[in-house]
Order: C-alpha cells, then sequence, then structure tokens
C-alpha cells in the first residue's frame, strides 16, 4: 500500500522541556499544541529503540490502565500517516516502525542521526533503505541539504539533532570554544584509559563538584541551540511537500545540577525524562 503522508521525526538529541520553552521557538510552534511529555529511557540508545517500536514519549496520565493508553497513542498513527485503512497487527512481531512503514506501507525509508552511539551498525539499522551517521554530530542544515521526496512513494524521515546534545555546540562554533566536562565525550572509546587492574581509576577532576556557574552556562547554551534550530526547522517547513507530517520531540532530557545531578542516563531526576513534544502537517 503506497500513499498517504510523508512523515518525519526529528529527535533534539538531550533537549529538557524548559530548555526548549525558555527558547521560545516561533516556527516550531507552528506545527501545533507543545505538550511536556515524559521519555521511556534516560539516554539516547533505548530511546530511539523506544521511538522506532512506534513509542512516542508518553503524557503520564493519571487514572488510566496502560494498555488504553498504548492504544490511544498507536491509533495517532492514522492521522500520522494520513491513512485509516491499515492493521496495526502488522507491526507485529517485529514491532518496529520502520519496517512496518517500508513492508506494509510502502514508504522510503531513511536515517541520518547525530550521535555514534546509534551508527549503522548497531541493532537499530533495521528497516531503512538508507541509515547515515553523519559527518559532524552537530549541523542539522546538513540533513535538510540531503532530503528527498519520491513522488511515487511516500517517505519516512528519522532525523537524530545534536546540536541540543552536550556541548551544545552550533555547527559554526570552534573546538576550541567547546565546554570541556570530565568523562562526557567518549566514554565508550577512552574507557580502558581510566581501567587499571580491573578497577577504574578516579582522578581529581572526576571526582570534582561540578561548580553552579558552569552548569548554568550549560543550560544557556542549549537554550540557545534550541533558538538557532527553530531557523534551520523553518527551512525545512520550506522544503517538504504538502501533507508532511512531522513530529519534533526529544528523546531524554539533561540535568544541570539540580539535587546534584549532571547529565543522563545513570541519573534518575525528573529534568532527564521531562521532554517536548509538538506535531502537526506541513499542507
Amino acid at each position: 500500500m503506497a500513499g498517504g503522508n510523508n512523515f518525519i521525526t526529528i529527535v533534539f538529541d538531550s533537549c529538557r522541556f524548559d530548555s526548549f520553552v525558555a527558547a521560545r521557538p516561533k516556527t516550531i510552534l507552528k506545527l501545533g499544541e507543545l505538550e511536556q511529555r515524559y521519555s521511556y529511557a534516560s539516554w539516547t540508545a533505548p530511546s530511539h529503540y523506544n521511538l522506532l517500536m512506534g513509542l512516542m514519549p508518553h503524557a503520564s496520565p493519571k487514572n488510566v490502565y496502560a494498555s488504553e493508553y498504548y492504544k490511544k497513542d498507536f491509533v495517532r498513527y492514522a492521522e500520522r500517516f494520513g491513512l485509516d485503512n491499515f492493521e496495526f497487527r502488522e507491526l507485529v512481531p517485529q514491532l518496529f516502525l520502520p519496517l512496518f512503514l517500508r513492508q506494509s506501507l510502502g514508504y522510503e525509508t531513511h536515517a541520518m542521526v547525530s550521535l555514534p552511539v546509534l551508527n549503522p551498525k548497531t541493532v537499530i539499522n533495521q528497516g531503512f533503505d538508507t541509515f547515515r551517521l553523519m559527518p559532524k554530530h552537530n549541523d542539522m542544515r546538513a540533513m535538510i541539504r540531503e532530503m528527498t521526496f519520491s513522488e511515487e512513494r511516500p517517505s519516512y524521515y528519522l532525523l537524530n539533532v545534536g546540536e541540543t546534545h552536550y556541548p551544545y555546540a552550533l555547527p559554526d562554533e570552534p573546538t576550541d570554544m567547546w565546554p570541556r566536562i570530565h568523562g562526557i565525550h567518549g566514554v565508550f572509546k577512552h574507557l580502558d584509559q581510566h581501567v587499571v587492574g580491573g578497577k577504574l581509576v578516579e582522578t581529581a577532576e572526576s571526582a570534582a563538584i561540578f561548580n553552579s556557574d558552569k552548569m548554568e552556562e550549560l543550560r544557556k547554551r542549549q537554550i540557545r541551540a534550541v533558538e538557532y534550530l527553530d531557523g534551520v526547522v523553518e527551512e525545512l517547513f520550506d522544503i517538504v511537500p504538502e501533507n508532511t507530517w512531522i513530529t519534533i520531540l526529544a528523546d531524554h532530557g539533561e540535568a544541570f545540577g539540580e539535587d546534584g545531578y549532571f547529565g543522563h542516563g545513570p541519573v534518575h531526576h525528573d529534568k532527564v525524562f521531562e521532554v517536548p513534544f509538538i506535531e502537526g502537517r506541513i499542507r
């Protein structure tokens, strides 16, 4: 079955809800009603796996059975696809949205990701016609330049956007201007350098208490990144065909020193799970 809306999922990696609100993005807010939702996971890889199962960040409603919430959330896909004559049973057993879109609905499926933890060698690369790790971790505009839309089949795009991820750097910012927090970049790549005799070697830097001024600087950098991305999204609006559904969200948030927490992943704090969610159709 071919037809329906083009469908684009844009993930502002690590963008917490209040950073998004503070940025006051004019273009993005034209899509629809901004919601505060909650991520199913606290870091990039598992959160994207949930998204590609079809599980958008949830609204955490009270007095509702989880099964009923799932049903209502999946029904929203009829509007996103612009189709009402398909059956969700076809999503089973793979439970993977790109496979469903390609095999059952005739979509072209593409992914462009910024974070190496989502690279094409990982299991998340299933059901995509193309899957690319971008040369730079912080250049959504480069993704837009590569997007094409078939006139014969609808397209699905997953865009993992890195400007809102540490170090919250814009594409033209020199690397020597980036903030440097110990242990954030290359955790897996450099882990062996910090392990001696099977034990993790603590350094004075890794044991340091985070400075509140530094945390505020990082928060402001994330807000600035959203302000910048609002202009990039405007460029996206200009190139997509009519009847394109766009969903903009975050995979998780970030802690900037609240209650002694920084970052995400092994951090269970509200700010790590509070994410923006907004969607609508470009007509």
